[in-house]
């Protein structure tokens, strides 16, 4: 019964959240729904195309959830239920919902643009500079976690023998693989059909539906084998493909056919949380409040904001609004529930990824699961049937499936934001593409190059243990997010709008976001003077450092830039 109450708590503060704090942003900026949107002033048929809201609510839904409202809320519960249940939901209505909405708004009211030209016009090009280098750094980490995790669910561990290929009876991640893959080629066509021969959403939509029904069956029966490095390379190769491929063709349906999974896979998560409210066969087993540091040098401040991440809120996410989303809203009356309801539904999912490991607590506490993904599967698995009978191995299959969809829809939208950025890097100041660049910049610029080129380093980085990155993506996405606060807080404030609810979760984000990174480049500076440390470590400790003086040399240009507009007001 613990487990009802709290989603239904989450699911009525969110639904508050939405109506009254989303409807009185709309009216503080200023939507203007007869406004004609970036996606039909510039379409282009390459990255400016006009979406369907429902579309374009299933790429942005998609593209932000990834693994993090999963991984992170699971990760966090060595804090106790509460502490991650009011984050995800206080979080996500003042602090997440609040900067993805900001940030869409600002970029449609920019044609479209990055948060770095947002920047550039509130807080001058140098700004700018230093916030791409720094999203770059950022965009790395995300293709990096992601990577990992993907390929965690992919791989075949051949050392108990085995060979590369087709197999019958897969095991889950065999399925996942095999799924995932015939995924890609389903969204391929459903983008041609819909894009180029005329077919309408309702029918396409239902065709999608089949096939992803059809795929799953096939692959439920039938599985593919290969190794860690081998699905590392395949994913690498897929996303320099998916990257430079028009919009049309694979990144918006493959994100809106994604949605339904995500849909579906919450859908069977709150159909199991009733059933088991009433028959007791499963306990909800985490302690309402565990301790101010549950693992030694783990305090709650600031390791919880850091770990939940994209449940509450994250900076990657402004990346996707202003890179993608915002290139193809038809609507600014559509903003609202695309830019700050998708974060609310990332929050319930937060909320939801809690409940499913409270299900298997004792056993993910000790250690029993490879990932919190595999915990978040089994829990909801366990809902419905005991271990190993078909009806949770299927469960299991599916969950693990959607999981591992939602880090290959990120990992998409992440290159292809890499690849902007990277480019971005490289031009100067009336240069709008690669074209118009000389020399050197032209080729460093050039969009197969910049592909290539944070593919390469994000796929070497997914070797790491996803412990060693996830920690330090947890606190770049929340600086980043921090920054993305103070940009659009910059910005409403030249323009002459509302600002000041952007104050409190801003400086909140900043400070525990630096908090975490000093934290981290004390740990691996005690480290490696100790003697014990390895590559990883000094990466940390390099990467740590250089987004503490990036985010503090940002905030001093963004503060001073607020001082000025409230001294000019007053």
């Amino acid at each position: 019964m613990t487990a009802l109450l709290i989603i239904i708590a989450a699911i009525v503060l969110l639904l508050c959240g939405y109506v009254f704090y989303g409807g009185w942003l709309c009216k503080q900026w200023g939507i203007d729904p007869k406004r004609t949107t970036p996606a039909i002033e510039h379409a282009d048929g390459m990255d400016y195309v006009v979406a369907k809201p429902a579309v374009l609510m299933g790429h942005h839904f998609s593209s932000i959830a990834g693994a993090g409202p999963i991984n992170g809320p699971i990760q966090a519960s060595i804090f106790g239920w509460v502490p991650v249940f009011l984050w995800c939901v206080i979080g996500g209505i003042f602090f997440g919902g609040l900067q993805d909405f900001g940030s869409l708004f600002a970029s449609i009211r920019h044609d479209g643009k990055s948060v770095g030209e947002i920047i550039k016009d509130s807080m001058g090009k140098r700004a700018q500079r230093l916030f791409v280098l720094f999203s770059v750094l950022v965009l790395i980490l995300v293709i990096a976690s992601f990577v990992n995790v993907v390929a965690g669910t992919f791989f075949t561990d051949f050392s108990n023998g085995g060979s590369t290929g087709f197999v019958g009876n897969p095991t889950g991640n065999q399925t996942t693989a095999i799924v995932s893959v015939l995924f890609i080629l389903l969204a391929v066509v459903y983008g041609i059909v819909t894009n180029r021969f005329g077919v309408g959403v309702l029918p396409a939509t239902i065709g999608g539906i089949i096939g992803i029904v059809a795929i799953t069956v096939l692959g439920l029966n039938c599985g593919f084998a290969l190794s860690r490095t081998g699905w590392i390379i395949f994913i690498a190769v897929y996303l320099a493909i998916a990257s430079l491929l028009p919009v049309w063709v694979l990144l918006q349906p493959r994100d809106y056919l994604s949605s339904f999974l995500l849909y579906g896979m919450m859908a069977l998560a709150l159909v199991g949380i009733l059933v088991c409210a009433f028959n007791g066969r499963v306990e909800f087993a985490i302690p309402a409040f565990t301790s101010w540091e549950p693992v030694q040098g783990t305090f709650m401040f600031p390791m919880l904001f850091i770990t939940v991440a994209c449940g509450a809120c994250s900076g990657f996410h402004s990346l996707i609004a202003t890179g993608t989303t915002s290139k193809q809203l038809d609507s600014e009356k559509n903003a609202k529930a695309i830019g700050y309801g998708s974060m609310l539904i990332e929050s319930a999912l937060g909320v939801i990824a809690l409940i499913a490991v409270g299900v298997v607590y004792k056993k993910y506490t000790g250690g029993e699961f490879g990932s919190p993904s595999a915990a978040f599967a089994a829990g909801i698995a366990s809902m419905f049937s005991v271990e190993a009978t078909k009806v949770y191995n299927v469960i299991y299959a599916l969950l693990t499936l959607a999981v591992s969809v939602f880090a290959l829809t990120s990992l998409d939208t992440a290159t292809r934001l890499s690849r902007f950025m990277f480019s971005e890097l490289f031009l100067k100041e009336g240069e709008q593409t690669w074209k118009d660049a000389k020399g050197i910049r032209k080729l460093l610029a050039h969009p197969v190059f910049s592909t290539v080129f944070m593919i390469t380093i994000g796929s070497v980085l997914g070797f790491m243990s996803l412990s060693q990155i996830w920690g330090l993506f947890g606190a770049a996405n929340q600086l980043l997010a921090g920054i993305a606060l103070l940009a659009v807080c910059a910005w409403l404030g030249n323009a002459g709008k509302n600002n000041k609810m952007f104050y409190i979760p801003m400086a909140f984000m900043l400070v525990a976001t630096i908090t975490s990174l000093v934290i981290t480049v004390k740990i691996k500076i005690g480290l490696i003077s100790a003697g014990g440390a390895f590559w990883g470590d000094w990466f940390q400790l390099i990467f740590a450092l250089a987004m503490v003086v990036l985010a503090l040399i940002l905030v001093v240009e963004g503060v001073g830039t607020i001082k000025k507009q409230v001294n000019k007001n007053k």
